[in-house]
């Protein structure tokens, strides 16, 4: 393929694209395909001989495109979304064809030195404190990250690693000594995650990739599923007890089950008074909150000053992810750090071959440093051209837009009380319910059952798709409104499909 090819084909993708957009309601939101479809479809082998775009380009609608599951579908109300704009999509585009590894600032300065602007540019826009940005007093900052469980693995690292030094002796040891290693592994076999019933499972993963323990701290009903203050003090007390090291928590912005948010200022109590460690002290907890879908939000205001987001200046590290609910494609999760020494001291492996003045100068940020992974692909040009292309008050608009169509499908909920229970929302354009019946003398495990057949009978549709949890033991459908192609009229035809399949099999 040629460059001239390339305009051709180019052109024919582009056009693909606004089509499929113009014309994604027509389509069923879930793929109907079986498993193993495709590779029924597929040869059993590369071709020798390389195939005409026509050839290629044919099998995107007849082999790929059912099986493919619609996020972007209006009707799409499942998970979380994962969004996606026009602006992002060309800014993929720009960085495919300025592909590099670009782990170094040298390796190309513009790459490094967009992501430090835009993530700035967010976090003020979030109206995160001043110490998450780069020019901040603690000269924190963001870094792009693939997803959340990875900002998850990277936060635990610096966690881990700031955890060991302030608290394992290492002066008494010469470096590199067998007594050093027993001291610090000594210690690491005492060291202990912590995580809540409703936090999102990266954190547990994390914690078995790291080779910590992992504990878990149970929240109910009766707290809206939020971490609070007191019960993280009991849970610290207990696991000391027990001789074990609490290093690290995760707190949340929008779990996932409920888009519950933690107490973040009975947690920020807490660890100030904490006994043993107290916050700012060496040996302290280190909070990392995850905020990957209602972090989003954070560009109202109002949002901001309903969960006190200027009490994360007391934590040590943030991430939300643009890829879910501020319209930039996957993969865009921003990760911040108050104190950008933690990751590099934490993350830093040089090698002769990594060498260069502006690095050994001090002169530059080298986001190597920052992340798992040494390569990284230029994934700031999206976020550009995405806040430069709908600006903040275009964002603002989309948030509050969505946020709206939840209320008012919460709304429609509460007109029915003889069909619907709420459990919890609408938080964040989450809601999540079950079939009423409480009064009338069911079980749980009865209206596990008629709400679950409610479930499978509207996803059966086509039309819709939602997913389900189970809180205290119960079945529920979580109802998201934020897909940015859902308006009023798709919330309106969900609310008539679940109202008739609910009256069928309740009534059967």
């Amino acid at each position: 393929m040629d460059s001239q090819d390339f305009r051709e084909a180019a052109a024919t993708a582009i056009d693909d694209i606004a089509s499929y957009y113009d014309n994604l309601d027509d389509r069923n939101v879930v793929s109907t395909v079986e498993p193993g479809y495709l590779r029924k479809l597929l040869p059993s082998e590369a071709p020798v001989e390389g195939e005409a775009w026509t050839d290629i380009h044919k099998d995107i609608e007849g082999k790929i495109l059912p099986g493919i599951t619609h996020w972007q579908h209006p009707g799409f109300h499942a998970f979380f979304p994962c969004a996606t704009s026009f602006p992002s999509i060309l800014g993929e585009l720009y960085s495919a064809a300025l592909s590099g590894a670009c782990f170094n600032w040298i390796c190309s300065p513009a790459v490094t030195e967009l992501e430090t602007i835009v993530l700035d540019w967010l976090a003020k826009i979030l109206g995160l404190p001043e110490c998450y940005l780069s020019t901040g007093p603690t000269r924190g900052g963001g870094v792009i990250q693939g997803s959340a469980s990875e900002a998850v693995l990277t936060a635990m690292v610096a966690a881990r690693d700031k955890y060991l030094r302030e608290t394992v002796p290492l002066e008494q040891f010469p470096e590199g000594s067998e007594a050093r290693e027993d001291a610090i592994a000594h210690k690491r076999s005492k060291m202990v995650a912590l995580a809540t019933t409703a936090t999102h499972s990266s954190t547990k993963k994390a914690s078995i990739i790291l080779g910590v323990r992992f504990h878990t701290i149970a929240v109910h009903a009766d707290t809206g599923y939020s971490l609070t203050g007191p019960v993280l003090a009991k849970t610290l007390a207990e696991l000391r007890a027990r001789g074990l090291e609490p290093f690290f928590m995760t707190a949340t912005m929008g779990t996932t089950d409920t888009c519950a948010v933690d107490d973040f200022a009975g947690i920020v109590s807490t660890l100030k008074s904490d006994p043993v460690h107290p916050a700012g002290t060496p040996g302290e907890l280190w909070v990392h909150i995850d905020a990957a879908y209602a972090g989003s939000a954070l560009v109202l205001p109002s949002v901001r000053e309903q969960v006190s987001i200027s009490l994360i200046e007391n934590f040590h590290s943030f991430d939300m992810n643009m890829h879910k609910w501020l319209l930039t494609n996957f993969d865009a999760s921003c990760l911040f750090v108050r104190d950008r020494n933690w990751f590099i001291q934490a993350l830093t492996i040089n090698q002769a071959v990594y060498g260069n003045k502006a690095s050994e100068g001090g002169l530059v940020t080298d986001y190597r440093e920052w992340q798992i992974p040494l390569g990284r692909r230029f994934r700031s040009l999206k976020i550009w051209f995405v806040l430069r292309n709908y600006g903040v008050k275009g964002l603002q608009s989309y948030i509050s837009r969505t946020l709206k169509l939840g209320e008012e499908f919460a709304d429609s909920l509460k007109s029915r009380p003889d069909l619907f229970e709420i459990l919890t929302g609408p938080n964040f354009a989450l809601t999540v319910f079950r079939v009423a019946g409480k009064e009338q003398g069911k079980s749980d495990e009865e209206l596990n059952a008629l709400t679950k057949a409610v479930c499978e009978k509207i996803n059966a549709s086509g039309r819709m798709w939602v997913t389900s949890t189970v809180l205290d033991g119960r079945f529920a459908i979580r109802m998201v409104t934020s897909v940015s192609t859902t308006e009023k009229e798709h919330v309106d035809r969900a609310w008539k499909i679940l109202v008739e399949a609910a009256e069928e099999i309740v009534k059967a």
